[in-house]
């Protein structure tokens, strides 16, 4: 792997050239054009700057101080009004990249004595957080201890505690990015998340001991989604596709993971060509669908692709370049050759049971046909955020099944309004089922007792829904059965379908696309008697990006004038695509 090394290590340098000249003299960080800058900015800028001195041991970049760099954004960072766990916890391990103790740490002699006392002091504050951002106090305590600013290490507890509360919310040990207020089970790309960043944390732990108690402890849970990725994981590159935080990040944190249990041995030697595999495409596709190559720097938005509102371009930038820095690191720790593997992946439908409860079940299923491409994901968790289309229980697949970022939209399945309520047949089920049908197809079936908003609010003696997803080859049919508890007016009624594309000049060869003959979308059966709409152009309007690629066209089959629905009837709409899957050129 020492040319993925040497190439990640070029990447790297041709990113971070591109972007340290936003470091501005008080250590903030200039966005580029049309963004605003994020609070906790300069902490990722300084965690970049340290990684690229853990890889390179150099102090200086194309005339750039490196260390000098790094003081002005932890400076920055710890001064700032606004205190963000996300940013000190990023700046506390790029000063901790420089050396454990302060004695001996390049960086921490060139802060400023209020600056020293005032991290020491955002250091030792405590939140108790359920959802993603305990991470950051496990951060925090690594770099307090380590560099010598307390004698009492909190990080094992503060691991323990993480991990117990996996426990208590998912039957299945996945991590819940819980959020403050509305529905839990959000089972996203968080989970990777975190455990890439406390196993990061720990690699720069003073005490090696530590790190290797504690080590076993995170494998237990970490493992589970390593164990997705060879189902997930599309034949072009294609990564994580749902949830939030996906596009660049999906590709770059499921890279990351991949490395760090490569080198910390927990793919079995059976295993490895295939992983070496998975992670070849994963880079690929990220180099050829996310990289200015001709610039060298990383481009998450512009005229046809978009990202999460939190995720600004140069923060991705400065988290690409410290990614590229560690995956050159381990990759040379690695030291195996990364071959492509040629053997065709077999069709399959798949189920993981993220939780199981008698109050809620929810999941991931994959269906994949090796025959013709299509391969799907359908997420069946609570949205992490609201006003996003990526939690829909939909067919996710990109280039085929598109869906804007950052943006509601009931794709591919039926949105009914009760009262002034949106509500959408996603986030939670109960009696999930899947298996074998008819002709060798595949089925996942589940229910929902009471409907849900798009903004997971359970609407309680509405109504509830029935769902089916059924595949055969390249057919995909949606049966959605509606019944309600008494007697109510149904509002409208709306289903949308997006054609999309991929990026028109930043994607992998052989990429998925729609062909000539389109989608092939059909309403098989409907009793609320919709219409098909005008078919809307949304080229060139900038909320209708993907993470990928552009979304041109919607087509729109709704009911728009109110229904009286009655108890004892049900109520079915049913839908089928059948794409006309080809490969960009």
């Amino acid at each position: 792997m020492l040319n993925f090394s040497e190439q990640c290590m070029d990447m790297a340098r041709s990113i971070l050239g591109k972007n340290l000249g936003a470091i501005n003299a008080d250590g903030s960080i200039t966005p580029v054009e049309n963004e605003t800058s994020l609070d906790y900015d300069s902490g990722h800028a300084a965690m970049a700057l340290g990684e690229y001195y853990r890889a390179t041991g150099a102090v200086e970049m194309d005339g750039h101080d490196i260390v000098d760099l790094c003081a002005r954004c932890i400076t920055a960072q710890t001064n700032i009004n606004e205190y963000t766990e996300d940013g000190l916890a990023y700046s506390s391990l790029g000063l901790l990249a420089f050396g454990p103790s302060k004695d001996r740490n390049l960086v921490w002699e060139r802060l400023l004595e209020s600056t020293q006392k005032n991290l020491d002091k955002r250091l030792l504050s405590r939140t108790d957080y359920e959802d993603h951002f305990q991470i950051f106090n496990i951060a925090k305590a690594v770099a307090r201890f380590s560099m010598g600013l307390s004698k009492k290490d909190e990080t094992g507890k503060l691991i323990d505690k993480f991990l117990e509360r996996i426990q208590q919310t998912s039957s299945a040990n996945y991590f819940d990015d819980k959020p403050l207020e509305g529905f839990d089970g959000v089972f996203d790309i968080m989970g990777v998340v975190s455990f890439v960043f406390i196993r990061q944390s720990l690699q720069l732990h003073a005490n090696m001991h530590l790190r290797d108690r504690k080590i076993p402890s995170l494998r237990t849970f970490a493992e589970k989604y390593l164990r997705m990725m060879p189902d997930i994981v599309r034949s072009d590159g294609l990564g994580w596709a749902f949830g939030r935080s996906i596009g660049a990040y999906g590709q770059m944190h499921c890279i990351s993971m991949i490395l760090q249990a490569m080198r910390d041995n927990w793919i079995t030697e059976d295993k490895m060509a295939d992983y070496m595999d998975i992670l070849r495409r994963l880079f690929q596709f990220f180099f050829m669908t996310y990289l200015d190559q001709e610039h060298g720097f990383l481009v998450v938005r512009d005229g046809e692709r978009s990202s999460d509102a939190g995720v600004s371009t140069r923060v991705a930038n400065f988290d690409a370049a410290r990614y590229l820095c560690q995956w050159a690191r381990l990759a040379k720790t690695i030291g195996r050759q990364m071959q492509p593997k040629n053997v065709a992946a077999k069709s399959h439908g798949k189920y993981f049971v993220f939780d199981s409860s008698s109050r809620k079940e929810q999941g991931l299923y994959s269906y994949l046909n090796s025959d013709t491409g299509l391969h799907v994901q359908i997420p069946l968790i609570a949205p992490g955020a609201k006003d996003m289309s990526s939690s829909l229980a939909f067919p996710h697949m990109p280039g085929i099944f598109d869906w804007p970022a950052d943006r509601y939209l009931p794709v591919f399945i039926p949105e009914l309004t009760f009262g002034g309520k949106e509500t959408t047949p996603s986030y939670y089920g109960k009696r999930c089922t899947t298996g074998l049908g008819l002709r060798n197809s595949y089925f996942f079936r589940y229910e929902q007792p009471e409907l849900i908003s798009k903004d997971g609010e359970i609407l309680k003696g509405v109504g509830s829904c029935k769902v089916s997803w059924t595949f055969c080859g390249n057919k995909i049919t949606g049966d959605f059965i509606y019944s309600v508890s008494n007697q109510t007016t149904l509002d409208k009624m709306r289903l949308v379908v997006a054609i999309g594309s991929p990026h028109s000049e930043y994607h992998v060869p052989m990429s998925f696309a729609i062909g000539e003959n389109g989608l092939g979308v059909c309403i098989e059966k409907d009793d609320f008697q919709g219409n098909w709409k005008d078919t809307e152009v949304v080229s060139s309007d900038l909320a209708y990006r993907s993470y990928w690629g552009k979304i041109h066209y919607l087509q729109v089959y709704a009911r728009e004038h109110p229904m009286v629905m009655r108890p004892g009837i049900q109520y079915r709409i049913t839908l089928s695509l059948s794409p006309d899957i080809v490969f960009a050129e």
